[in-house]
């Protein structure tokens, strides 16, 4: 759809973040129902859209040519089926989540408050709720961790399973996902800490949430964030998506609920792990560290 405007010299995407949003959408839908004025195209703009009436209307002057509002009509009708097709689809997944057997009594309450971000409005989620058929599927609130998203979590589980006693530890699970560090040694020397590489969807999975980190006011968001400004974005997002999998094996395993101390917490937790690194420097050198009188 997007090229076909392209074709027409019209800009739209420049103005509309999406065009397969609401008002992208009424635009195109006009405009293969005949309509060409740009001003009243523009009129069909979402209140929610940032851009005015009259920057959209000018996005909107160009050729527009028969053959190029067929091909429009083409695509149009393509993400028509497409998107039926998806629909299609979340409601099979749906009729699977029912079959399968839950984690929770089944007569206590079905339908509990659950505290973590609901996303069926974000326009990638399922229509469902995803959140509360993963509740019962794994019997704790995985959602309530910022990164681990419900379309994340499902991606994950649909690897790993909710059998968490396949693997030991931890350390066995975050290894399976090839996200711990693969230590390289001679002669008692790392030679590499670098991961190894992997096809594992469950892990890349794991990446898309850490990468959601960087906004997160959260113990998880401080720590992302500190990270990637020592070692860089790639780096960073591995060791948070090890961190993720590993409060995920923990909260299925031993059925217990996570707690966010908040960004605050860390940031107090690391500047009193970095004052007893600068005490222990500076007692090896005879020295000893003092206070100012600001702080």
């Amino acid at each position: 759809m997007q090229k076909n405007l392209h074709l027409m010299n019209l800009q739209l995407d420049n103005v509309i973040s999406d065009i397969t949003g609401a008002t992208g959408q009424l635009i195109l839908r006009a405009m293969i129902a005949g309509e060409r004025n740009p001003q009243v195209l523009a009129q069909y703009r979402d209140p929610r859209c940032k851009n005015s009436k009259e920057v959209i209307a000018k996005s909107l002057e160009g050729t527009y040519k028969t053959t190029y509002i067929f091909q429009l009509r083409q695509a149009l009708e393509l993400y028509d089926f497409y998107t039926q097709q998806l629909k299609a689809c979340d409601e099979e997944i749906e009729k699977v989540y029912r079959q399968l057997p839950w984690q929770v009594d089944a007569h206590r309450d079905t339908t509990p408050q659950l505290k973590g971000r609901d996303d069926r409005r974000h326009k990638h989620h399922p229509d469902f709720d995803l959140q509360l058929y993963l509740y019962r599927l794994t019997g704790v609130d995985l959602t309530v961790v910022d990164g681990l998203g419900a379309v994340v979590l499902q991606g994950v589980l649909a690897e790993t399973g909710v059998d968490m006693s396949k693997w030991p530890t931890e350390k066995h699970f975050s290894s399976w996902l090839c996200a711990s560090p693969n230590n390289k040694i001679s002669g008692d020397k790392v030679l590499s800490r670098r991961t190894r590489k992997t096809k594992n969807r469950a892990y890349h999975y794991l990446r898309l949430g850490a990468r959601s980190l960087h906004h997160s006011d959260s113990a998880l968001g401080a720590y992302f964030r500190r990270l990637r400004a020592r070692i860089g974005a790639p780096k960073a997002t591995t060791a948070a998506a090890h961190k993720l999998a590993r409060i995920m094996y923990r909260m299925i395993k031993e059925q217990k609920e996570y707690v966010d101390l908040g960004a605050d917490y860390y940031e107090h937790k690391y500047k009193e792990r970095e004052i007893a690194k600068l005490v222990r420097k500076a007692a090896k050198f005879g020295l000893k560290v003092v206070p100012s009188e600001q702080a």
